[in-house]
């Protein structure tokens, strides 16, 4: 792979700042936090929100920066599963960045609906079968066939998500377990859109599990009757740049929760999942590159009184000029306070 990936977090300043052809040369995509970034229809690339407001970060946005001599593709995909506005995207040879928004109230009038066979969907599912429906046809379209990383937030989280996902996956022929991109899914205030945003390459990624947990594919029914179809990394092998990918992680040691209501000790067994899987990663790639000081992370806190005590905690393991990003965001389980996302780099250092 010859494109560099960059993950960048600007400030408003910037986009106020230089000439335009610069600023933009090689944008993917751009993601607000709770808010699509300020003068949105104007800019000349893919623009999201993941719907969860920011509590602490200089940054006021995500911006996916490819680093190519090539020219950038982008469009509108609406295929066979339109719905909404359609997947807006651009792409390098090698990367595809997409965004796509979905008003959950579009999908009322399908409440209910018979999807495989005489299985019933909600609103909700029937959104997530239209949105991953939208998305699977631009990959096949554009050649991109491997979804390396992918951003959900939607109103109220709830396992009919999960099998939403499933069905999704299966009526696209592609896989459930094993080779599936790393992701991480979030609950949003009521009434906002179910938006997701994503990362997909040609090149086949390297699926990276984490010794100390079970896989969330295989988790035990309790936690629902579909099992979330999520690695806890993904690895561009032969990527620079930013091409680590770990999934939303939280203190969960082999499928089970561990210290309910203490949310220093959540993060703390939190970073250690993540120590755990950058060890595999590094052992898997042959190198000792990837460490935790030397991430980007992005902190999902349930309860915002609990920010201070989360910001101690990580910040008594890694460097204050790396790049953290703090928002509000309901997580999967109710006896989480936190679950906590990060990329990481191969070649100089980001930040």
């Amino acid at each position: 792979m010859s494109a560099v990936l960059r993950l960048e977090y600007p400030t408003a300043e910037t986009f106020v700042a230089g000439p335009a052809d610069a600023r933009w040369r090689g944008v993917l995509g751009l993601v607000g936090y709770g808010a699509l970034p300020a003068a949105a229809s104007h800019l000349p690339v893919p623009v999201t929100a993941s719907m969860t407001p920011r509590l602490s970060a200089p940054a006021s946005c995500e911006l996916w920066r490819v680093e190519s001599n090539a020219p950038l593709t982008d469009g509108v995909h609406s295929g066979r599963h339109a719905a909404g506005a359609g997947v807006r995207f651009r792409h390098s040879e090698e990367l595809l960045f997409g965004a796509l928004r979905l008003e959950e109230e579009r999908f009322a009038a399908l409440e209910g609906a018979a999807v495989e066979g005489a299985t019933r969907a909600t609103a909700l599912e029937q959104a997530t079968l239209a949105a991953y429906g939208q998305i699977f046809d631009l990959l096949r379209a554009s050649g991109h066939a491997h979804l390396i990383r992918v951003w959900h937030t939607l109103p109220e989280i709830n396992r009919q998500f999960n099998s939403a996902r499933q069905r999704a996956l299966r009526a696209a022929g592609r896989a459930t377990t094993g080779e599936v991109p790393a992701a991480s899914a979030l609950g949003s205030p009521p009434g906002s859109p179910v938006s997701i945003h994503f990362l997909a390459a040609r090149e086949r990624p390297m699926v990276i599990e984490n010794p100390r947990q079970m896989s969330a594919y295989h988790y035990p029914p309790r936690y629902g009757l579909h099992t979330p179809s999520f690695s806890r990394a993904c690895m561009l092998k032969e990527g620079r740049g930013t091409n680590l990918f770990i999934s939303g992680t939280a203190s969960i040691v082999g499928h089970e929760s561990r210290h309910a209501g203490d949310v220093v000790a959540q993060t703390r067994e939190t970073l250690a999942n993540i120590e755990a899987l950058l060890d595999e990663a590094n052992r898997r790639a042959g190198t000792s590159q990837y460490r935790l000081d030397r991430l980007c992370f992005k902190v999902y806190v349930r309860r915002p009184q609990d920010l201070s005590l989360i910001q101690e905690a990580l910040l008594a393991v890694v460097r204050p000029r790396i790049p953290v990003v703090y928002v509000q965001a309901d997580v999967c389980r109710t006896d989480l306070l936190v679950e906590i996302e990060a990329t990481g780099h191969r070649g100089p250092e980001p930040g």
